[in-house]
């Protein structure tokens, strides 16, 4: 995960961006062994980036993959004392969780202290993908297929072509997986096609699945599986 050299050293606490940049100018920022220059990016978790002589650790950045269970807020704090998804996810550490899902949806969600790494799945233009699973109250007729590659037109906007494909023998149950991530976009989507959800799971983001990740558990995603999504 390659970033700049005076933005490591900032994330790290040893000091402003600014005077890493300084430190940087008076020769006194190495990595493998090699003064650098302004501009030299370097992978926090695998180079060895010296500062003024002392090694800089790893950046303390947390990322996790949670199974939000339903009945369920993606929210710090509820004024109505409802649970939320910090009831299951205990850490000491001030965490963000990466988008959203609704009360009543379960699945996987990304929890972090790291605001770029948020920006980076979230963010439209970088499109990422997630699919869902998607439990109907009746089969999913081959025109709805239909409308969903093409696109849907909602109240206020129409949605970009997804991918949709049978996820069980009777047809009521789809796996659709789109880039968008607009509020309750998948249950509008189905809604707006005549058909009632029953239950919703995201079971993947990008190229992080679910797996068999209980429900309100957490696991700590890979370096690899954060490196995805900052390349």
């Amino acid at each position: 995960m390659l970033q700049r050299v005076q933005k490591t050293i900032a994330n790290a606490g040893v000091c402003s961006r600014r005077k890493a940049e300084e430190l940087i100018k008076q020769g006194k920022v190495k990595v493998n062994g090699k003064v650098i220059t302004i501009g030299t990016s370097a992978d926090p978790f695998k180079d060895s980036i010296l500062v003024d002589g002392k090694r800089l650790g790893s950046p303390d950045k947390i990322y996790l993959a949670f199974n939000k269970p339903p009945d369920c807020l993606t929210t710090l704090h509820d004024p109505k004392g409802r649970k939320t998804i910090f009831h299951y996810v205990k850490l000491k550490e001030r965490l963000i969780p990466v988008g959203r899902l609704d009360f009543n949806t379960q699945g996987l969600l990304f929890l972090t202290n790291d605001g770029d790494f948020a920006n980076k799945v979230m963010h439209p233009r970088y499109e990422v993908e997630k699919t869902y699973l998607v439990f109907l109250d009746k089969e999913f007729s081959i025109d709805s297929v239909k409308k969903v590659k093409e696109g849907i037109q909602l109240e206020d906007t129409k949605t970009r072509p997804a991918k949709v494909r049978f996820a069980s023998p009777a047809k009521d149950v789809i796996e659709i997986t789109l880039h968008e991530g607009q509020n309750r976009i998948v249950r509008r989507m189905v809604t707006v096609l005549g058909y009632t959800v029953k239950q919703l799971i995201r079971t993947k983001v990008g190229n992080v699945d679910l797996g068999n990740l209980a429900q309100g558990k957490h696991r700590k995603l890979s370096h690899d599986e954060v490196r995805q999504f900052m390349k």
